[in-house]
């Protein structure tokens, strides 16, 4: 999920590291590669899927059943703490605002609307002060955090939530469209994005990739690509922990606000 075009070959180091000790381990199939041209939908859902990252919300509301949680990445940025991560609510440097009910009536830029970070996280910030009613005077969806981010900058909405994550990277990556951003506040902490597999995935398996990871968390020679990708390594939660990414959504449409508008 965090593979911007400036991120892919230190992604690609790190499945390259990835396959070579599932391998070792008898894993059978591990592609050489990753995956990047299907849908996203297509490859949480294949039935061969052996390892993919997916957004919280999906997780909590539509995968369901049919993936299995591997583990969670810890990310190394602001926003974050241990396995769980916020998102930053972006705003122009200039803007007035001070706090988000000074946003009523404005304009806000959203990544995807089954997106936590970007949407649901945003939607239950913004819940107790619609009171039931619209609060934005639109609502844009630009496809990426990343042209969230440009949108806000060039003017053309006033307001986006971006993961904290994201928003470490293109601070360091594009500071151009950043620096001319503010950030607002930060909304509340959820578990960050899983890693996942089939949910067929048998027991000596998933033992392969939760050991494969730790071995790739403690590589010396790959501490250059974790600190790209700012992963400082991977913890397993306890069954249900994403269920409070579910509670925020029902939250809000216990409060008459079921859908960011």
């Amino acid at each position: 999920m965090y593979d911007l075009p400036e991120l892919e070959a230190v992604n690609d180091a790190l499945w390259a590291a990835l396959a070579e000790r599932l391998r070792a381990k008898g894993v059978d199939d591990v592609p050489d590669g990753l995956t990047r041209s299907a849908p996203l939908e297509a490859i949480w859902t294949a039935p061969q899927l052996l390892l993919a990252q997916t957004c919280g919300y999906p997780l909590a509301t539509s995968l369901g059943e049919r993936v299995r949680v591997v583990a969670t990445p810890r990310y190394g940025a602001p926003g974050c703490d241990g396995a769980l991560y916020r998102s930053a609510v972006v705003v122009r440097a200039s803007d007035p605002a001070r706090h988000l009910a000074d946003l009523r009536g404005r304009r806000a830029a959203v990544n995807d609307l089954a997106s936590n970070s970007g949407m649901n996280v945003l939607r239950a910030e913004i819940a107790p002060l619609a009171q039931g009613a619209p609060f934005f005077d639109a609502v844009t969806i630009t496809g990426a955090h990343a042209a969230s981010v440009e949108a806000v900058a060039a003017g053309e909405a006033d307001v986006a939530a971006i993961d904290g994550v994201t928003w470490a990277h293109l601070q360091r990556l594009r500071p151009s469209a950043t620096k001319a951003l503010r950030v607002l506040g930060w909304t509340r902490a959820t578990p960050g994005l899983p890693l996942i597999a089939a949910a067929t995935i048998d027991a000596a398996h998933l033992a392969a990739l939760r050991q494969a990871l730790v071995e790739v968390a403690h590589d010396p020679e790959l501490a250059a690509t974790r600190a790209a990708l700012r992963l400082e390594g991977f913890e397993i939660l306890p069954e249900g922990a994403y269920a409070a990414i579910r509670a925020l959504e029902q939250d809000a449409i216990a409060q008459g606000y079921p859908r960011l508008a």
